[in-house]
């Protein structure tokens, strides 16, 4: 099994990110993915997640309404777009996949995004 993150970086306050995690050795399709980040300093976080087929997602209070979390099941990929970025949002960021919300999940190695200008 692998997740690989991809897209972080360093951007201003106010820009965008996207990030993207590449996933395979598993049933892609078949899994819940999910976005969670770190910051300096405090415990890994639930940014965002969506359910196997797209229908459904959620996101965490901070993010809502700059965050939009989308998967493409025939690519194995599920994508993090980040708008409207905040330096509160400075953190390494996680791709996440459990079948069932009560499954014990793979992680990827992380991808760092810093805001700050």
């Amino acid at each position: 099994v692998q997740l690989v993150e991809s897209g972080g970086g360093l951007v201003q306050p106010g820009g965008s990110l996207r990030l993207s995690c590449a996933a395979s050795g598993f049933s892609f399709s078949s899994y819940i993915m999910s976005w969670y980040r770190q910051a300096p300093g405090k415990e890994r976080e639930l940014a965002a997640v969506i359910g196997s087929t797209g229908g459904s997602t959620d996101y965490a209070e901070s993010v809502k309404g700059r965050f939009t979390i989308s998967r493409d099941n025939a690519k194995n990929t599920v994508y993090l777009q980040m708008n409207s970025l905040k330096p509160e949002d400075t953190a390494v960021y996680y791709c996440n996949a459990r079948r069932w919300m009560w499954s014990s999940p793979y992680w990827g190695q992380g991808t760092q995004v810093a805001v700050s200008s």
